[in-house]
């Protein structure tokens, strides 16, 4: 009885052979559809950015901002220390892309109050599309105040046409500041480093900079709106926030993305070491330069006069 349904083998092999024989054709349909999605996504990009927060008045009203009102804002919640700044000093080639860590939504103010004038005045930022500009009203804010420039974050934001606002903004000689976790850090670890920026960096033969920023979590974690002072002996203290900026890596190639992406990692978790892990060579260069020269001494002191 149950030889009635039983397919044919003659039947399945045929299908079989038809379904082989239509597979360039498949291939070639689902690559045009996702060539489409690739310019739809560009096109709904390029609606959401907002081109007006770059232009000079709006330039002028950014630097106020940042400089006369979130300046002493932030001055009372966190204290701030940069290193490694010089790195951004004459000789170093324009634009770039800026790949930092990412644990509050200070990170982005914080950063760019640590960039010298004259960058931070050509910096934009990667802003989650998903995120900073599913309001009109949020989206005009965060471009004018922090100059966002939306991006995708849950995969396909670099396929064909999607980053073509991206690519003419550097294009430009506009700098661009990234966060390559894609979101922030809810436990203080270092997420997925996705290779996003390492793709644009190659793409427009640009070095890449690391940048390490470090205890605005705890005056901002996730999940809350505004920054808080910290709880001290007597008074309320502001966290301590600390900005540190690595050698620039050259332009990589495509194929090297990963690698790139990997030593910026490695950066990131150089610097988020305990102060005395990374002091302890320091220290110990010291001692063993004092040894020496007390052995030089001791060696002088006992030779005698020629003569």
């Amino acid at each position: 009885m149950g030889s009635r349904f039983r397919r044919p083998a003659a039947s399945t092999g045929a299908r079989t052979e038809n379904l082989k024989a239509r597979m360039p054709e498949v291939r070639d349909e689902l690559r045009s559809r996702g060539s489409q999605m690739g310019r739809e996504i560009a096109r709904q990009y390029a609606r959401m950015d907002i081109g007006w927060a770059r232009a000079p008045l709006s330039r002028t009203v950014r630097a106020g901002i940042l400089t006369g009102v979130l300046a002493p804002l932030m001055g009372l919640y966190l204290r701030r220390r940069v290193r490694g700044r010089d790195v951004l000093s004459g000789r170093m080639r324009k634009p770039v892309i800026f790949v930092a860590n990412h644990c509050s939504h200070l990170d982005t103010p914080t950063i760019l109050r640590s960039l010298p004038r004259r960058w931070r005045g050509r910096t934009a930022v990667a802003a989650a599309a998903d995120y900073f500009y599913k309001s009109r009203w949020r989206a005009r804010a965060v471009a004018l105040v922090f100059n966002t420039i939306p991006m995708g974050r849950q995969g396909g934001g670099l396929d064909e046409g999607a980053t073509d606002h991206v690519d003419r903004l550097i294009a430009e000689r506009w700098n661009l500041l990234m966060f390559p976790e894609g979101t922030r850090s809810r436990d203080g670890e270092i997420g997925k480093v996705r290779s996003g920026a390492a793709v644009l960096a190659a793409r427009h033969g640009v070095d890449l900079v690391p940048i390490w920023v470090g205890g605005t979590r705890q005056a901002m974690p996730p999940g809350q709106n505004w920054p808080r002072r910290l709880p001290g002996r007597f008074f309320s203290r502001r966290a301590k926030v600390e900005v540190r900026f690595g050698d620039p890596i050259p332009a990589p190639d495509t194929a090297d993305r990963r690698e790139v992406m990997a030593q910026v990692r490695e950066f990131w978790e150089r610097q988020r070491r305990p102060a005395a892990e990374a002091e302890a060579p320091e220290v110990l260069d010291v001692l063993i330069m004092h040894e020496v020269l007390r052995t030089y001494e001791r060696d002088a002191g006992g030779r005698q006069p020629v003569g």
